[in-house]
């Protein structure tokens, strides 16, 4: 990938001072300010292609983790899966485009469907989860237009702020380890590798083998390492299957055949399937927390993602301040309510967007070009069903290695900031939910400013989060007392 640093461009920088933009430009130049930005529309093709091939992977992982049954034991089919999230995708980022006008793609946020799968549906229907998705997406938007939203931000420490992405980073490798049958629950030990203490068929391996794949490509610096890692995987296992090395019944997620022909229409039967209220034995402290968590899952990357990448394209100021920026906020949290209606999760801004900048992407242009290729994929499900779950739970382990990456930022000697970190990071894999590493990371840390008397430190915002969390962990002892139980 060869990465272009262009300073960002005014009209008078394309014509020449005090000039004006020459009649003769297209429209597709003037709405989309090309030339002021100092791109072209084959730079914004060509990076928005890119954009595309870097997360394409996203059809075949989240249908992956929202894989698993509901309270009620029902489950989403695979094929309407892929539709909803090739839909979702499209519609986001087509509106990203044309609303936000900046190169940012979106998709189903891996952390989201993560809680979704692991915390939302085991306490109730699909249905009601895409319903949480829709209430999350709604609140980020309301704190977008008051403004809380970068209020939050600035009043969470940075360090808790790297710690919450590491430790989704955690959870999501765990899925993807677990999917593919590396860990399993053992019989004298809590986790073990494999289900007898050993690695145990051709999937496995080839999990392990797609993995390494991906890790050697991305050490290389090729660009889309994912995607090819899973094509290739895929190719693997096809002939494999073929050659009738694999069994059939070797697959968790079925043989990697093809069914029928390879294009087919869209399986929209999830689209507008949201449920609000009707939660049974969930009560309202539960609901509220669990929106919460999925504004926790979707909130902290989407700012930091959209300076980044913005900044990468030379349209951010040393502040961080980039135009549009409240419209591109604003799209990332309607993109959590478009995921719930489409029956995807919700929507966020990937950091992939910045191997299209890399390339030339400057415009909302090249989010165009990529949300009409995830739109195109909705006529392609069969191909995209044909991924084995094994390969696709490769690249889970991947994104979490990735997200582990920011343990860089974080200053391991100092204890104040060490130890909320290191218990948000390893409390979410452990207990399998996001919200307790959150609350352990917040109330550790304001528990040790106190020690250390530097409460005034603290802010009026986590003292909010520090009586929230302590509700959380007492939650059951409070309803004993109250007689909920």
């Amino acid at each position: 990938m060869t990465h272009q640093s262009v300073e960002p461009r005014t009209v008078a920088d394309d014509a020449g001072a005090g000039s004006r933009v020459p009649a003769g430009r297209s429209w597709l130049d003037r709405y989309f300010h090309i030339t002021r930005r100092g791109s072209t529309v084959a730079r914004e093709v060509r990076g928005g292609v890119t954009t595309f091939m870097a997360m394409a992977y996203i059809l075949l992982l989240n249908p992956l983790i929202l894989s698993g049954k509901d309270a009620a034991g029902n489950t989403l089919g695979q094929q309407a899966l892929i539709t909803a999230t090739a839909f979702a995708a499209a519609f986001s980022t087509l509106l990203m485009g044309f609303v936000g006008k900046v190169p940012l793609a979106l998709a189903a946020g891996l952390s989201v469907s993560g809680v979704l799968s692991s915390q939302v549906a085991p306490q109730m229907t699909w249905p009601q989860a895409m319903g949480m998705c829709v209430m999350y997406g709604v609140v980020i938007m309301l704190l977008v237009v008051t403004g809380l939203r970068e209020m939050i931000m600035n009043a969470i420490p940075l360090a808790l702020k790297h710690a919450i992405t590491m430790g989704i980073g955690l959870f999501i490798a765990l899925i993807g380890f677990y999917k593919a049958g590396f860990v399993h629950q053992g019989k004298a030990t809590p986790v073990t590798l494999g289900a007898s203490g050993e690695l145990a068929g051709w999937p496995v391996l080839l999990f392990a083998a797609t993995l390494l794949a991906i890790f050697m490509l991305q050490a290389r610096g090729v660009p889309g390492a994912i995607l090819i890692g899973i094509v290739g995987g895929t190719v693997l296992a096809v002939v494999l299957n073929t050659l009738g090395v694999i069994a059939p019944g070797q697959w968790a997620s079925g043989a990697p055949e093809l069914h029928g022909g390879a294009v087919s229409m869209p399986d929209f039967s999830l689209f507008g399937q949201v449920e609000f209220g009707g939660w049974g034995d969930v009560g309202a402290m539960t609901v509220g927390m669990i929106v919460f968590t999925l504004v926790l899952a979707g909130f902290f990357d989407a700012m930091a993602t959209i300076i980044g990448v913005g900044t990468e394209a030379g349209l951010a100021d040393a502040k961080g301040r980039m135009p549009g920026l409240s419209k591109a906020l604003f799209v990332d949290g309607a993109g959590g309510a478009v995921g719930g209606v489409a029956g995807a999760s919700g929507q966020t801004v990937f950091v992939e967007s910045a191997t299209g900048v890399g390339e030339g992407a400057r415009t909302g242009l090249s989010s165009v070009v990529t949300g009409l290729f995830f739109a195109a994929c909705l006529f392609f499900t069969p191909l995209t069903a044909i991924v084995p779950g094994e390969v696709a739970a490769a690249a889970l382990v991947v994104i979490g290695a990735m997200m582990m990456m920011n343990a860089r930022h974080v200053d391991w000697a100092d204890r104040a900031t060490a130890i909320p970190v290191f218990l948000t990071v390893v409390i979410m894999p452990f207990t399998y939910s996001i919200t307790a590493g959150v609350a352990a990371g917040v109330l550790s840390y304001v528990a040790i400013k106190v020690a250390q008397g530097k409460a005034r430190e603290i802010g009026a915002f986590m003292w909010g989060l520090t009586a929230v969390f302590l509700v959380f962990y007492a939650l059951h002892p409070i309803e004993s007392w109250m007689g909920v139980h």
